[in-house]
């Protein structure tokens, strides 16, 4: 991340995948006005709506993938999946998404867009994180284990750290039990996935929808066998939107840092 300039230090390189010309233009124009003045916002009618206040549109898709992961697996599911989770042929009957018990480990920024569409949905949420929040009307659990027992969604959205490193491991997944369904749109280490695999070829849980994984890009091949699993790669917050307003967001912090005001998004060190 930038950091105020000592000297004559030259500001360090940016590389950067996917450009387009409108990206790279304003980039030109950012690192330009190091030595000129910032450049004015766009003006006149723009094609896109203003940005709300809350947390960045890359996290709302993110949470709209969740939900869709969710909604998708739900309606694919074969009704025997959780005592032959491959189980073949057969009509799959839908599962509706409205009135599931949805718990939720993790009610950031992320956790939070998740649990207001899924509220939606006319779905019951309850949460776990290191402290209860007063702001939200959701039940609160201080055990990841009785959460986990009283849901039968279990979504992973939350930081990966000391504390959450395989938060949710076998004990978790028995809790959640036969017809419970497991969604980590969080770090793949907030799993532990040898006994996800396990519990899936069990029938000890109906199945997964992941975005992440432990060892990517790599996946367990028996996860890529399964009929009651839904993968993604990593992308539930690959859109031309969320792209788009990070874009926005980075051109805003050159700009900042440039002409010596704070940044939009500082990091601050330990």
């Amino acid at each position: 991340m930038a950091s105020a300039a000592t000297g004559a230090a030259k500001p360090g390189l940016l590389l950067l995948r996917r450009t387009d010309a409108t990206f790279t233009a304003a980039l030109r124009r950012a690192s330009a006005s190091s030595t000129s003045t910032p450049r004015a916002r766009r003006s006149g009618p723009s094609s896109r709506p203003p940005r709300q206040n809350g947390p960045p549109r890359a996290a709302l898709v993110v949470a709209g993938g969740a939900i869709l992961v969710d909604a998708a697996f739900l309606d694919a599911v074969p009704p025997s999946a959780a005592s032959s989770p491959r189980a073949p042929g057969g009509p799959r009957r839908p599962r509706p998404l409205s009135g599931k018990r949805v718990g939720i480990i993790g009610l950031g920024s992320i956790g939070s867009q998740i649990a207001k569409r899924l509220q939606a949905f006319g779905c019951a949420i309850s949460y776990h994180t290191r402290a209860p929040k007063a702001s939200v009307p959701y039940r609160y659990f201080p055990d990841v284990h009785a959460l986990a027992a009283d849901s039968d969604a279990l979504i992973v959205a939350c930081a990966l750290n000391d504390a959450t490193r395989r938060i949710v491991g076998r004990r978790v997944l028995d809790a959640l039990g036969p017809d419970g369904v497991l969604v980590n749109i969080a770090r793949g280490g907030n799993v532990d996935e040898q006994e996800l695999v396990a519990a899936l070829q069990d029938g000890r849980i109906a199945g997964a929808g992941l975005d992440v994984f432990q060892n990517e890009p790599h996946v367990p091949p028996e996860l890529r066998d399964m009929d009651n699993v839904v993968l993604t790669a990593h992308e539930a917050v690959s859109t031309e939107e969320s792209r788009a307003d990070l874009q926005e967001l980075m051109i805003g912090n050159l700009e900042a840092f440039f002409a010596g005001k704070p940044l939009l998004t500082p990091v601050l060190r330990p």
